[in-house]
């Protein structure tokens, strides 16, 4: 994780200290070595602890204490300085600019510090614990009269090897919420590890307390593949196969490019899984015509395909999926003034999109590989289908 923005995490350290030493230290301070050494000493540090994380075979360190203890030094000194440098670079280009004497971007700078700290606290703490469910209905004039009102519980990207410690609660909660929905079928879709299947065997009770009247039903997503693991070829196969047989072991059906049929008297509604359609680095396990095989041409399909970007890419163009569940995106975990990061790589990223009758929903997840949260609670969906009349 920490490899693949190594290089902007060590600009982010070394260029504010940069700053500092030549516009403020050197000039307002006649310091001997030895104290300029102990101003940039935190820096080195942070510089040594990054290259060490960034270093480490697999995508995350197998203890992620060491992953957060990082993670909050950069969001309470890393991040600050260098807010503060930037702001107060610009501000002296502008002093420049404009023959000004005072710098104004030392004080937007300082705001912008208490800022970005708060959103880093809140995001670590109350943020992670917030939780949303959010009821959504949908209408269709394919819908099987047998199925109206039918209610579909979704929840997506648990990523339960964070829910360590104290955190435990958070799970059982959101777990307890699901069930208390009474739902016909609840639907999982994808990243319910962060790189390995160890991470469930504490919560294997908690996870195999879903019920509904219908089932579970469940897909793979990137991060329960093996993509995130440097490992030989055996043990990769082995994780792959751990995954699916605790998931089975829940009591929930894993779909692997596979589908259920569900009826209602003489009608009938079809829940589809496909395998996470990436693209690269993302695992790319889909097949879509083995998903749908079998499936009679006028059926109604609920699909559940863990990357949304593979509902404009394949499910649009080639099935007539009525309605398509999605997550990996975790809405960016980040919302600020309605902005988030990940509307800048997808155009789906959260929430429902519709085009010609059909639909699909992106859900925000449970958890993620960081804890933080700000903007962007964790979510439960409960979709309700209705017949158009």
């Amino acid at each position: 994780m920490i490899a693949r923005i190594i290089f902007p995490i060590i600009l982010a350290i070394i260029l504010p200290e940069i700053y500092f030493d030549i516009y403020y230290l050197r000039r307002r301070y006649k310091y001997r070595f030895w104290r300029r050494l102990l101003w940039l000493l935190p820096g080195i540090l942070m510089l040594v602890y990054s290259v060490a994380l960034a270093t480490i075979r697999n995508f995350v360190p197998d203890d992620l204490k060491l992953l957060n203890m990082y993670l909050a030094l950069v969001g309470l000194l890393v991040g600050p300085k260098a807010v503060f440098a930037l702001f107060s670079f610009l501000g002296r280009l502008w002093c420049k600019m404009t023959h000004s004497r005072h710098n104004w971007g030392n004080l937007i700078g300082f705001f912008a510090c208490l800022f970005g700290v708060y959103v880093f606290v809140y995001g670590y703490t109350a943020g992670f614990r917030k939780l949303d469910v959010n009821h959504v209905d949908l209408e269709f004039a394919d819908l099987p009269d047998g199925f109206d009102g039918y209610r579909v519980v979704q929840f997506s990207d648990a990523h339960v090897g964070t829910f360590t410690g104290k955190r435990k609660k958070i799970l059982l909660r959101a777990v307890d919420s699901i069930n208390a929905q009474k739902a016909d079928a609840i639907v999982f879709t994808g990243d319910i590890q962060n790189i390995q299947p160890s991470e469930l065997y504490p919560l294997r009770g908690i996870l195999s307390s879903l019920k509904a009247k219908d089932g579970v039903y469940s897909v793979l997503g990137n991060h329960d593949y093996s993509a995130y693991i440097k490992a030989d070829s055996a043990v990769k196969v082995f994780n792959e196969q751990e995954i699916i047989s605790l998931e089975r072991g829940f009591g929930w059906n894993l779909l692997l490019n596979e589908h259920r049929v569900l009826y209602r008297g003489k009608d009938s509604l079809v829940i589809a899984g496909e395998e996470n359609e990436g693209v690269a680095p993302h695992p790319d396990k889909a097949d879509l015509r083995k998903t749908l095989s079998s499936v009679a041409g006028g059926a109604f399909v609920v699909m559940l395909q863990h990357d949304p970007s593979a509902w404009r890419r394949t499910i649009l163009p080639e099935s007539t999926v009525q309605l398509t569940l999605s997550g990996h995106t975790h809405g960016g975990q980040l919302s600020l003034f309605g902005f988030r990061p990940t509307m800048l790589m997808m155009s789906e990223d959260k929430g429902l999109y519709e085009q010609s009758g059909r639909y699909l929903y992106v859900n925000a997840g449970l958890g993620g590989v960081v804890p933080f949260r700000f903007g962007m609670p964790s979510e439960i969906t409960v979709i309700t289908l209705h017949k158009k009349k």
